[in-house]
């Protein structure tokens, strides 16, 4: 792990198109709910099971709630052969802060739900 980056850093690698892959390690209920636009879910609980999907990558970020169990799938992940040359970073602060800034993009599945379930987004 190459340590942590700041909200505003990704969503300035997200608005340049730049190539990195946003991995929200949220369980897919969640990342259907809302997102950061452009990001791919990777659950955590299979994140052994499926981490040679990022194979390849030059540059990841982990994403969660709060900013903290992303540090641990970052670790996870850059300690991984496959990802070795890869930088690999954990968004801090989460969610919560990414969306109080910029929003998150919600599915269209839950724009129903959320007229009757006024859940969390995370």
């Amino acid at each position: 792990m190459d340590g942590e980056i700041s909200t505003e850093e990704v969503k300035q690698l997200m608005d340049e198109d730049a190539d990195v892959r946003v991995v929200d390690i949220r369980d897919e209920r969640s990342f259907a709910h809302s997102q950061i636009p452009g990001s791919e879910n990777l659950p955590f609980q299979q994140l052994s099971a499926r981490i040679e999907e990022l194979e390849g990558a030059d540059h990841i970020v982990t994403v969660c709630p709060h900013g903290k169990a992303s540090v641990q799938a970052a670790q996870l992940i850059g300690s991984y052969e496959g990802t070795a040359d890869a930088r690999v970073e954990s968004m801090a602060g989460g969610l919560e802060e990414y969306g109080m800034k910029y929003g998150l993009a919600r599915g269209e599945a839950d724009d129903a739900a959320d007229a009757e379930s006024p859940e969390s987004p995370f």
